[in-house]
């Protein structure tokens, strides 16, 4: 099966920086597109950024030049280095992979999701 772990979240006063990793592991064949979600208090969950596997990222206009995801197909991993933080960055992060394993019966497509990041800025 495929196991997704998170790390790099934490409390950082308001123009402060965090990054953000998500190490996929398991019998991964390939992995497509690679993103990161939030959702705040009382919020619905939201898009930040999602790096395909070819072509251009894509931001979420609040965070537009002051985000970057990135990734490594080597590792499996997915990051998001943050920058400029703002109370309204307050959220818990959740990454989403779309990837393709392989099992005993054969090779099959999925998404998945994080366990969640605490991301706390200051004011």
């Amino acid at each position: 099966q495929v196991q997704l772990v998170e790390s790099g979240g934490g409390l950082v006063q308001a123009g402060g920086s965090l990054r953000l990793s998500c190490a996929a592991s398991g019998s991964i064949s390939s992995i497509n597109a690679m993103g990161w979600y939030r959702q705040a208090p009382g919020k619905q969950r939201e898009l930040v950024a999602v790096i395909p596997s070819g072509g251009s990222t894509n931001y979420a206009d609040s965070v537009k030049g002051r985000f970057t995801i990135s990734r490594d197909n080597a590792k499996n991993t997915v990051y998001l280095q943050m920058n400029s933080l703002t109370p309204e960055d307050t959220a818990v992060y959740y990454c989403n992979l779309d990837l393709t394993y392989l099992s005993g019966s054969g090779s099959f497509r999925g998404d998945y999701w994080g366990q969640g990041t605490q991301v706390t800025v200051s004011s």
